[in-house]
């Protein structure tokens, strides 16, 4: 009963004990923070100014099947913003994505697509002002094209904790846009 397996299993098992101990309640004080902070209803977003712009690409790259074309999409923005209630001593690092959601084929269904995102590591970098801001991605439809269809702009983020599950939401500001028609081949 008091050998050194014995000991050594008993040290370990108060160390780990201890350790979930304290990561659990640094989960809870984070959880608290941000929702004394109130971070799901983030209404300091400006998304403005946007301006589509649609493409025809033969290439696989940009969603083409044996050199058929396919439209394509891209838009300029103006976005406005203080994401600095999301850090918190627990913050490793902030994903914020610029999303599309437009409908889709006759059921019904919303498709989303992602158009621009980037990685804030820090409280300092984390008041955005871009002016004339081009999508990161060129995105194409699963159908061969947008036809003209009305899509709903929001910017969305993800808390990247040191310690905990990742935490997800979005700004309280939409903007919307209609895709424009390809240009004629």
């Amino acid at each position: 009963m008091f050998n050194l397996v014995t000991r050594v299993q008993a040290a370990a098992n108060q160390a780990l004990t201890s350790a979930s101990i304290i990561a659990g309640i640094v989960i809870l004080a984070t959880f608290f923070q941000l929702y004394q902070n109130d971070v799901w209803n983030l209404s300091t977003t400006s998304i403005t100014n946007i301006e589509p712009k649609s493409s025809i690409k033969y290439s696989f790259q940009y969603g083409s099947v044996n050199r058929k074309p396919k439209e394509n999409a891209k838009i300029t923005f103006d976005l406005k913003t203080d994401l600095s209630d999301l850090f918190n001593w627990n913050t490793k690092q902030v994903f914020v994505y610029l999303t599309a959601e437009y409908p889709g084929k006759s059921d019904g269904s919303l498709n989303k697509v992602t158009f621009w995102d980037k990685i804030i590591k820090s409280k300092d970098d984390a008041v955005l002002d871009l002016k004339g801001q081009r999508s990161k991605y060129s995105v194409w439809d699963v159908e061969k094209g947008f036809r003209e269809r009305n899509a709903t702009v929001r910017l969305e983020w993800n808390i990247q904790p040191h310690i905990g599950p990742l935490v997800f939401g979005e700004t309280g500001d939409v903007a919307s846009f209609n895709f424009p028609l390809p240009p004629s081949k």
